[in-house]
This record gives C-alpha cells, structure tokens and sequence, in this order.
C-alpha cells in the first residue's frame, strides 16, 4: 500500500485501533448523532470511515433523560438508549470507532492529517461533530465549588439531592427539562431566569407551572455562591430593583447555554463571533473537504434530528468530494 491508499471497507480492524499508515476516505471526529448519522451514511456508501471520539459514544444525549421528539418512538425513548441505538447502527456500516481524542487538524497537499492521543490519521475528508459543552455559571466562586454543589447534568447528578433544595438557572429548553428532573428527586426547585418570562416551548412553561415542586424567580440573576466546603447559599439579584435575595440551597445547576467546541478548526474555517463553525447547505465549510455537522455549526435549530439531518448531508457531500478528487 502506499501512503495515501485508502483502507478497504471490507478490512477486519478492531474497534479502538486505527490506522497511520494510510489514508481513510472520511475521518468523523465526534461521535453524537452527527457524527454517527455521518457515519451510517459514509459506511452505506462504501467509504473507508474511522470515527474518532475523546470522550462517551452517542454525546450529550446519552445524558437526557428522555427523549419526546425523535420522530419513531410514540412513547418516547431515554436518551441513553437512543445514544445506543446510534451506535449499534454506526457499527453495522463502518470500521472503527475509536475512542481517541483529535488534537489537532490540518490540510497538506490535498490531504487531512489528525493528531490523535495514539498517532497521525490521514483522511481524504473529515467531517467536524465536536458538539458544544455548557456555557459556566457567571459567579466568581464556579470553579470552588464545581462538582461540590455546581453541576451542569442533572440526569448525572440528581440522585445526589434527593430531598434536597436545588436551583436551576436558565429559562430554555433545556433548563425547563432539567428543573422537571430535578423536581423528580429534590422537594424544593427554583428556577432562576434573568428575564420576566420563559423562553422555553409552551408545553415545557405549563408542566413547570402545574408542578408544586417549583418555584419561579424572574427578573433574576445568580451573583454568589456561599459555603464552605460545598454549596450552601445562592445569592439572586432582581435586574430590575436591584435587590438581592440569598436562597439556601443545596446544588445549583448551570443551564444559560452552549459553548462550541470549535478549537480545533479555528484557524482553519470561518466562524461566527460565537465561535459557530461557519457551513454552506452542503455542510461544507470554508475550507474544502472539510465539512461541520451539529451543535458546534450555525444551525438555527440544535436538536437530534436536526444534527442527524446535518450527518447525512456531510456524509453526501464528503462522497461527493472525494469522487471530484480522482476526476
């Protein structure tokens, strides 16, 4: 084989090894919808695949508790389990997955190399699904107390308070879903939102009003957080009176949004002033070959489906590439 051959779709490779001395078709790096839809897609078409995760695969949604919308499952389905669905079928059609994370990318003489924790993967394309982490807690005292009363996962972490106080700070989606979880295990949740009303879907704003567990505080925002080994009090400022009201709690769970985990590629493609990786309809992005899926692009919707749509575009689009590489 030389040095750009590419490795054969059939070749029997064990999960969690990879190949340096040749090149595949399409390296995925990350493994959430995204990148496993991507990864469905890039196997059906015969394409050399290798999926490169750092961390858990099937991402974030493996930590939802449940999951309603996903079109396929009536009664709806864990986020766990739907995580794992993603992968079994990834694995049907692909390689590898690797757990293994990318360090670094770049693009030489036609030819993609990533820098992985166990050595240089060579790839024709790469499709991007890095994803995004959660937006901290503005409060100067978020990394004392980070994993000692501060948590961004209540799926993770909310066996820790049953019969607790708990707050939730945020007023979307996702801070709606987590304050009803938490609901299930702490007696008391408050839900702290800087605006004078929620910006969450309707049915989410109706299930949290109908629940006694929850209490609202509005026009509020978080400004300090005391205790002494672990939280113990979360002091609220109204935005609009200015005054200040300390709640005892025993947890506070950061939901105010999203960061992308576009660092990888940030010198290589345009972003946003969000730091949003930059995609044509294709998924492309500025630089050719190299092609961004999910949470960490401009979409104007983030949610599982919209991620899978955006797998199966790149993994076309990515096909389609290659093929314009040896015409």
């Amino acid at each position: 084989m030389s040095e750009f051959e590419s490795t054969g779709i059939g070749d029997a490779v064990e999960k969690e090894d990879i190949r340096t001395d040749v090149a595949y078709d399409v390296a995925i790096v990350g493994a959430g919808p995204g990148g496993l839809t991507a990864a469905i897609y890039a196997g059906r078409a015969r394409l050399s695949t290798i999926v490169l995760e750092k961390h858990s695969i099937g991402g974030l949604i493996t930590v939802s508790d449940w999951v309603d919308s996903f079109p396929g499952f009536p009664e709806g389905i864990s986020g766990e389990d739907l995580g794992e669905r993603f992968r079994k079928q990834a694995e049907r059609f692909i390689g590898q997955i690797s757990l293994n994370a990318v360090t670094s990318i770049r693009k030489e003489a036609g030819r993609f190399y990533l820098g992985t924790e166990r050595g240089e993967v060579k790839a024709k394309s790469v499709v991007l699904s890095t994803g995004s982490e959660p937006v901290k807690l503005p409060v100067p005292e978020e990394e004392k107390f980070r994993g000692k009363g501060i948590s961004y996962c209540a799926t993770c972490d909310a066996a820790f308070f049953k019969n607790k106080i708990v707050s939730v700070v945020g007023g979307g989606d996702a801070a709606l879903h987590e304050a009803l979880y938490l609901s299930k295990f702490a007696r008391k949740v408050f839900l702290v939102h800087r605006r004078g009303e929620l910006r969450a879907a309707q049915m989410l704003q109706e299930e949290v009003f109908a629940n006694p567990s929850i209490e609202l505080k509005l026009n509020a925002i978080p400004v300090n957080v005391l205790g002494d080994r672990k939280v113990e009090e979360l002091v609220i400022e109204n935005v609009q009176t200015h005054q200040q009201e300390t709640l005892h709690v025993d947890g506070i769970f950061g939901s105010i949004g999203e960061k992308p985990n576009s660092e990888l590629v940030k010198d290589l493609v345009e972003l946003t002033d969000k730091g949003l990786i930059k995609t044509d309809a294709n998924k492309e992005t500025s630089l050719k070959g190299l092609f961004a899926v999910g949470d960490v692009t401009d979409t104007p919707l983030k949610q599982v489906i919209t991620a899978c749509a955006d797998g199966a575009i790149a993994a076309v689009s990515a096909e389609q590439y290659i093929r314009s590489l040896e015409t």
